[in-house]
C-alpha cells in the first residue's frame, strides 16, 4: 500500500481532513495545510503477508492511518487521532458513511489526562531545554580531556593547560601513572626528570581521546605533581555538546529566527500548542468534549507572537496541569475505553467495507 495507490483508489479512503493550524483556527498567512485521514487496506493485502498501517509523504504533512491503527490509537486516547475524529465540518474533505459509527463518546476516558496534559508537560520540558540552549550556547570548538584536567599547585590546584604554560612543557612530553585507591587521580612526570631516554605516552593521545594516556615509569622517580581528571564532567560535556550541535544542525531555521526575534528566548509556537492541549484536556474533563476549533484563538496567537514572559507561561501551565489532574479525578469518565467495544466496531466497519 502506498500513498499514490490511495490517491488512485478513492474506494479505500474512509476519512480525509484538513488538520493542524487550519482546523484549530490558528492558521497564519504563511501556515502550511496539513492533511490527515483514515484508509482501509484492500482485502487482499489485509489477508496477505504485508500490512501497511500508515502512509505519508516525505514531509509528513499528509498522513493516513489504516483503520486498525486508527482504532488502536483512539483506544489509547491519542490526541492527534481524537482531534482527527472531531475535525470541524468545514475541514472535512471526505467522509465515508461507515465513519459515522465511530463516535467520540465511545473512547473518551481518564487516559486523556495523560495523553493531552502529559504530552503538554513533555512539550514544557522541551521548551525548557530549548530555553537552556538559547541562553547557554556551546562553543563550536570542542573541548578535549586536557580542559578537564587539574594539577596540584601550591596549596590548591590550577588547570593543566596553565600548569604546562608555567613550566613551558608540552603535554606530549609528560607521562601519567595511576594512583591506587584514588579515582581519576594520577602522578605526573616529565622527560626532563630522566637521565636516560624514557618513552612517555603524553597526557592525551589526541583531541578525540576519551581517556588520559598512561606511561611506564621507572621506580624511584618522584612525580612532578599530581593530576586529577574530571572524567564525569567531561562525559557530561560530550553529551551536551553533541545534543546542542545536533539541535543546531537540525533546527528549523525560520522557526528559530522567529523564536529569537520576539526576544523572549522560547519557542512561542511550541508554547501555544502547550496551552491548546491543556485547554482541550480541561474541556474533556469538564464537558466530555473534544473541541478542536479553539475559541481562545486571539490569546493563543498572542502566546505565539511572544507577548508573554517565559517564566509566567510556565507558571500558568504548571498550575493548569494541577487543576486538570484534579478535574479528571472528579470526572465520571471511565479509566480507559472499552477495548471489546473498540474491537467490535473495527470488525463491523471492516466487514461492511469488504462486502
Amino acid at each position: 500500500m502506498t500513498l499514490q495507490q490511495l490517491h488512485n483508489d478513492s474506494s479505500l479512503l474512509l476519512l480525509k481532513c484538513i488538520s493542524g493550524s487550519q482546523s484549530y483556527g490558528l492558521a497564519l498567512p504563511h501556515s502550511d495545510t496539513d492533511i490527515k485521514g483514515v484508509y482501509i487496506l484492500p482485502r487482499k493485502e489485509f489477508y496477505g503477508l504485508t500490512f501497511t498501517d500508515q502512509v505519508n509523504n516525505e514531509t509528513n504533512d499528509e498522513v493516513y492511518f489504516e483503520l486498525k491503527k486508527f482504532i488502536d490509537l483512539l483506544s489509547k486516547n491519542n490526541p492527534n487521532i481524537l482531534e482527527l475524529l472531531n475535525t470541524p465540518e468545514d475541514c472535512i474533505l471526505h467522509k465515508h458513511p461507515v465513519m459515522n459509527e465511530v463516535k467520540g463518546e465511545l473512547f473518551l476516558s481518564r487516559l486523556c489526562n495523560h495523553s493531552f496534559a502529559g504530552y503538554a508537560y513533555a512539550q514544557i520540558k522541551k521548551a525548557r531545554g530549548l530555553n537552556k540552549k538559547i541562553l547557554n550556547p556551546t562553543d563550536q570548538q570542542r573541548k578535549s580531556i586536557l580542559d578537564f584536567c587539574y594539577v596540584v599547585y601550591g596549596q590548591g590546584s590550577i588547570p593543566l593547560q596553565h600548569w604546562l604554560e608555567i613550566h613551558q612543557y608540552n603535554q606530549k612530553d609528560c607521562g601519567l601513572v595511576r594512583i591506587d585507591h584514588m579515582r581519576d587521580v594520577y602522578a605526573i612526570f616529565h622527560t626532563s626528570q630522566f637521565q636516560e631516554t624514557v618513552s612517555l605516552q603524553g597526557i592525551s593521545s589526541g583531541e578525540d581521546a576519551n581517556e588520559v594516556s598512561l606511561s611506564s615509569i621507572p621506580k624511584g622517580i618522584a612525580p612532578c605533581s599530581i593530576l586529577s581528571f574530571n572524567k564525569d564532567g567531561y562525559t557530561v560535556y560530550c553529551r551536551e555538546y553533541k545534543e546542542y550541535w545536533d539541535w543546531v544542525n537540525k533546527r528549523n531555521k525560520e522557526r528559530y529566527s522567529n523564536t529569537i526575534s520576539h526576544g523572549k528566548n522560547y519557542d512561542s509556537k511550541n508554547m501555544m500548542h502547550v496551552f491548546r492541549l491543556l485547554n482541550m484536556a480541561e474541556e474533556i474533563a469538564r464537558y466530555k468534549q473534544v473541541n478542536v476549533r479553539r475559541k481562545e484563538r486571539e490569546w493563543l496567537l498572542r502566546v505565539r507572537a511572544g507577548e508573554f514572559l517565559y517564566e509566567d507561561l510556565l507558571k500558568q501551565a504548571e498550575e493548569k496541569i494541577i487543576l486538570i489532574d484534579e478535574l479528571f479525578k472528579q470526572s465520571d469518565l471511565p479509566d480507559a475505553p472499552d477495548i471489546k467495544v473498540a474491537e467490535e466496531l473495527l470488525v463491523t466497519i471492516r466487514e461492511t467495507c469488504y462486502q
